[in-house]
């Protein structure tokens, strides 16, 4: 079995877990010890085949930090950076998106959803408390 065989199967199989943009896999490969030409012909393959897409990539990141693991925008933004998505392209589909929800409203959902579940607390300072730390876990408050 060859290289280009070895590190192609390699890459299939680190792409059936999740989704992954070009960088996390060129990175991947770069991990394993696999050659530039290589990898470059791994991530063209995979393209041409439509496994490996930074647009549809970023659309499901999006979809899931917004829907199932809300999270506020300038970190979905971050995330996606981190990834090695252009700016540019994130840029465009928090644009062109009208179902993401502003960080206010974000924010006001998960307080809600977090105070039915800290109701049988009386002391309102162990209440802001929880409450703050919740939203700063999902990059509503804080720094900005």
């Amino acid at each position: 079995m060859d290289d280009f065989e070895k590190f192609y199967k390699a890459s299939v199989r680190y792409l059936s877990f999740r989704a992954r943009s070009e960088k996390e896999l060129s990175d991947y490969l770069t991990k394993k010890q696999c050659d530039a030409l290589t990898a470059k012909r791994i991530l063209d393959s995979l393209k041409r085949d439509k496994f490996l897409n930074d647009e549809e990539f970023a659309k499901m990141w999006i979809r899931e930090r917004t829907l199932i693991k809300p999270k506020a925008i300038r970190i979905i933004k971050m995330e996606l950076k981190q990834k090695g998505i252009s700016k540019e392209l994130i840029d465009s589909l928090f644009e062109n998106s009208d179902d993401s929800p502003s960080d206010l409203n974000l924010a006001v959902q998960l307080t809600e959803k977090k105070l039915r579940t800290i109701h049988d607390q009386t002391d309102r300072y162990k209440v802001k408390e929880k409450l703050g730390r919740y939203l700063a876990g999902k990059g509503l408050i804080g720094i900005p």
